[in-house]
């Protein structure tokens, strides 16, 4: 144990030692020093990144001539990611960093500018150059909601300018711009006259967005449309629980098809939720790079786990449904904490999955601020940067968790969210919903109310995906044990 203990050490001890030497400043080039010294500590791909080695300078002095030969803190964050795969798939798609903190630490809680309308988009010609957006669903009390703004909604032009592969980010990008609406059959875009004026304001996103209970084929069948794993909001979420359960339902369908993600800890709650009956198993299991897995698992081997609860973080009691199986809706905006609620349960209930494949984001992140520690604690105070670095990667009780290519609808249980027939959420004939309950009452999942609708349109991104950081799992804080390593290499 002492060997390994040494060996550890010297191995991070790199990044830190090189304080305390007469000719080293490690102020010298402060935002790139806290870039290079965090990443080569917590960076799940550190070891695949020549200049992030523990080895790569000898001191601080060689150490600031790297970082110096960067003209900005960005330019050298994206130097050190690990980008390609040896077999040139893509590895990190997802590390970020902000300017401010401040609006890191929003996002992570689903605080944003919005005018109350959640879009996707999608391709509104073969040649794929015009697009067009699609509203998913209005958030309440936003200037959507207010100018009657509802799902289904297709927007051809903003600000008068149609859209296409080239502008629509700019132009949705605005805090104000008029939508013009319009409909589209087979590939024909037919304006409807209707302008929509809307203007952004900030805005804190309750991710539980419906709940109800509908008793089909004399069965209560529970529906959660949940769209993003907020910290913030746990209460609401468990209080969802408790409304589904008070109203008897025996069978859960949980839509998290615009869900992007978010808090590992959450979904960790909402699995449990789920359940109820497992308290005290293991949900998830973390991987870090190999210097902190050997540091944990000789350490602190239960700060890698994350196990079915009781108990929200402020000691509330969580509401259980106790079932021993679920249906999920999810499509190909479903990614990381939503993935990782269906890869995690699966070893333990039957996991229906009904609609798309999803995103396939099996890796985690965690926000690390300029600091002696990377906490938010003591922070330098001459500028606000953040990382939000990939340090984790997720498996659940069997050890699996390669699902890089997304995760795989149930087989019978298949089905695309048609933009042109997208349904009521919530509705019995919503056809990603029907098709959940055709499967619950004894189908094999084939039925749906969905209607043909012509000419398919392809989708291809969404508002959420468009955010530097829409479609994240990320750790609320460090494993315990973490601030103990620093201190002890330092």
């Amino acid at each position: 144990m002492k060997k390994i203990k040494i060996l550890l050490a010297s191995l991070v001890l790199a990044a830190f030692a090189f304080q305390g030497c007469e000719d080293m400043d490690d102020h010298a080039v402060p935002v790139n020093d806290f870039i290079w010294k965090g990443l080569n500590l917590y960076y799940l791909w550190q070891e695949n990144v020549p200049a992030l080695a523990d080895d790569r300078f000898a001191n601080q002095e060689q150490l600031n001539n790297f970082l110096e030969s960067y003209g900005s803190p960005e330019s050298l964050f994206e130097s050190l990611l690990y980008r390609k795969y040896p077999d040139g798939t893509n590895a990190d798609r997802f590390s970020v960093m902000f300017p401010d903190f401040r609006v890191l630490e929003n996002v992570l809680q689903g605080v944003a500018t919005s005018n109350g309308m959640d879009y996707g988009l999608v391709y509104a010609d073969d040649a794929k150059v015009n697009v067009l957006g699609y509203v998913r669903y209005v958030l309440p009390n936003t200037d959507a909601a207010a100018k009657g703004i509802k799902r289904g909604d297709l927007i051809y032009a903003v600000n008068g300018t149609t859209l296409n592969v080239s502008n629509y980010q700019s132009l949705l990008s605005q805090q104000s711009y008029t939508v013009s609406l319009a409909t589209s059959v087979d590939g024909v875009v037919t304006p409807t006259g209707v302008d929509v004026a809307l203007t952004k304001a900030e805005y804190a996103e309750n991710p539980v967005y419906k709940v109800s209970v509908t008793e089909v084929g004399g069965k209560k069948i529970g529906y959660l449309m949940y769209n993003g794993f907020y910290g913030n909001y746990d209460a609401e979420l468990n209080n969802a629980f408790a409304a589904l359960k008070s109203e008897g339902a025996t069978e859960l369908v949980l839509d998290l098809r615009y869900n992007g993600g978010g808090s590992v800890r959450t979904a960790t709650y909402l699995a449990s939720m789920i359940t109820g009956q497992f308290t005290g198993q293991l949900f998830a299991k973390q991987q870090w790079n190999s210097k902190l897995q050997a540091y944990y698992e000789s350490n602190n081997p239960a700060a890698l786990q994350n196990l079915f609860s009781d108990n929200l973080s402020n000691g509330a009691a969580i509401n259980h449904l106790n079932l021993s199986r679920v249906y999920i809706i999810a499509t190909g905006d479903t990614a990381s904490a939503s993935e990782l609620v269906i890869n995690c349960l699966t070893p333990y209930i039957n996991v229906v999955q009904v609609g798309e494949l999803t995103v396939g984001k099996n890796v985690g992140s965690v926000t690390l601020y300029d600091s002696p520690d990377f906490s938010k604690k003591d922070i330098d105070g001459s500028h606000r940067y953040a990382m939000q670095p990939i340090v984790i990667r997720t498996v659940n009780k069997d050890g699996f968790g390669e699902y890089s290519a997304g995760i795989k609808p149930t087989p019978g249980f298949e089905i695309e969210e048609s933009v042109r027939n997208m349904g009521v959420l919530g509705s019995i004939d919503e056809p990603l919903f029907a098709k959940a309950i055709a499967g619950i009452n004894g189908g094999s999942g084939r039925y749906t109310t969905q209607k043909s609708d012509g000419k398919s349109l392809k989708k291809f991104s969404n508002i959420k995906s468009m955010r530097r950081f829409g479609t994240d799992m990320y750790l609320e804080e460090m494993p315990e044990g973490s601030l103990n390593l620093l201190k002890q290499l330092q």
